[in-house]
């Protein structure tokens, strides 16, 4: 921090509060053949999930992290231990009540397997009772299946699992259309509260692109008669690696071309909750985000553009992602949304908050962002959003809050873009914001953490103290996120 003049963005900040914030960070895993052994394989991985303070993890078990059935099979047998061996751990962190998609039947109701084929009981009774035995298994004690011993989960009664996510991506999985994904929800949530009562439970999981908002929601939400605790959705800003630094960044809130970007559709789907009385107050989660949706389908190849080779987006990891979750995370906190996930926790350098693909599960730059995002604005109890002007929103993201204990903490993230017409995981452009608290009184004490491509990586970053002043000096090498906290 120092004077730079001219300041090229200058930050007003006014004692005035505009509303409540309160958005809460969280990360996910998919439990598979692939990655069930993950923490087995690194020691200590508990306690680094559980230092990000996630709220309600999610668990999407699929492929043979079902617990039931086999694919290219009739097999109706049962086999918890490939999606225990990571909910079970799961369990024991953070707030020990993770959200447990069910993303997949098991592969005998489909009409073959479960990749890509439609169900065969469209009534949805089948797998409603298949989601029944999922809760007695965790919530209620177990259930014995037809010539079988009795299974219950490991972690009965100390740890259960409350949150549940009815299916994964409806719009793109297994034909189904809109109003046969409300007969699912209107069919397995009353089964699974005759078990157990206390239950909630994520509504749709949107594959959130456009029209896809248009095409579902309102159906859903004029369909539905179930109880709905929060209506899901998922939020990339590509499917293709080439897409350039300024597009990926359009995407969360100005995309010019008036179609789709994160938060216009939060607006959408906000707007048509409101319709049905029954989910005005219905919060709206975000349980899957990351920069890029893109992955290797098989021998190299892009799974979003077929033909493609498959190339790893290190903007999941990179500097990128310290101005561009930060963006995320304020414009969609500041739209009413209540819950953020990362995709995934455990991965690769594209998506994993840790880099699994290593000897060693080895930190990313993404994990520090989400890290201190959760700790500079905890939720709960959550803040109070502060008014403010900014002579740079455009490439300024601003996000200044009074937290519960009386601290203020400015949050500034840099997403200016280098060379817009090139750029593809360029540095960003340097940039320095001049924020004025003058209207806020005398503080104390203050600190600054800076996140950018500086940061040491295995360590995080590390909050520097400053002396409070009517007006302070943030500066940017580049892309990056700055943090500002002031005590009274």
């Amino acid at each position: 921090m120092g004077t730079i003049t001219p300041p090229n963005d200058t930050v007003t900040v006014s004692k005035n509060v505009t509303g409540p914030f309160g958005l809460a960070m969280s990360t996910s895993f998919q439990p598979a053949e692939w990655d069930y052994t993950v923490f087995q394989d690194y020691s200590g991985l508990t306690t680094t999930l559980g230092n990000l303070q996630p709220a309600h993890i999610r668990l999407q078990g699929v492929s043979e992290g079902v617990p039931q059935g086999m694919n290219d099979s009739a097999s109706t047998a049962w086999n918890f231990s490939i999606l225990d061996a990571i909910v079970q751990p799961v369990l024991s962190v953070g707030d020990h009540s993770p959200e447990f998609q069910i993303a997949k039947a098991p592969p005998f109701m489909y009409q073959g397997d479960d990749s890509g084929n439609s169900f065969q009981d469209l009534s949805f009774n089948q797998f409603a009772g298949y989601a029944q035995n999922l809760v007695q298994y965790y919530d209620t004690g177990g259930f014995t299946p037809s010539g079988g011993s009795k299974l219950v989960s490991p972690a009965y009664p100390a740890d259960t699992i409350t949150w549940w996510g009815i299916y994964n991506e409806p719009n793109i999985n297994n034909n189904l259309t809109a109003s046969q994904y409300v007969t699912m929800y209107n069919t397995l949530v009353p089964a699974m509260l005759t078990t157990d009562p206390s239950l909630k439970f994520a509504a749709v999981e949107l594959a959130d692109f456009e029209g896809q908002v248009q095409s579902w929601i309102p159906t859903f939400a004029s369909g539905v008669t179930a109880q709905v605790n929060a209506l899901a959705t998922h939020f990339y800003s590509t499917c293709d690696q080439t897409t350039d630094d300024a597009t990926v960044f359009a995407s969360v809130a100005t995309n010019t071309n008036g179609n789709f970007n994160f938060v216009s559709d939060v607006q959408l789907i906000y707007s048509d909750l409101a319709a049905n009385p029954a989910l005005a107050n219905v919060p709206v989660w975000v349980t899957e985000n990351n920069v890029n949706a893109d992955y290797d389908a098989g021998n190299g190849m892009s799974a979003c553009n077929p033909g493609q080779t498959f190339v790893t987006d290190q903007r999941g990891s990179s500097a990128f992602f310290a101005a561009w979750r930060p963006y995320v995370f304020s414009q969609l906190g500041k739209a009413g949304i209540q819950a953020l996930y990362h995709w995934d926790f455990a991965a690769d350098a594209q998506f994993g908050e840790v880099n699994v693909t290593t000897s060693t599960a080895q930190l990313q730059l993404s994990y520090w962002t989400d890290y201190w995002l959760e700790r500079m604005f905890p939720s709960p109890p959550g803040a109070s959003l502060l008014s403010y002007t900014d002579t740079d929103s455009a490439e300024i993201e601003t996000l200044p809050v009074m937290n519960s204990n009386g601290n203020v903490v400015v949050m500034v993230a840099n997403h200016a873009v280098n060379n817009p017409a090139t750029d593809n995981n360029g540095p960003g452009a340097a940039r320095s914001v001049l924020i004025d608290t003058s209207a806020l009184g005398n503080f104390s004490s203050g600190s600054l953490l800076t996140i950018d491509a500086s940061t040491n990586v295995p360590t995080g970053p590390v909050a520097s103290s400053v002396t409070p002043a009517a007006q302070m000096t943030i500066s940017f090498t580049g892309y990056g996120v700055a943090f500002l906290t002031l005590t009274p």
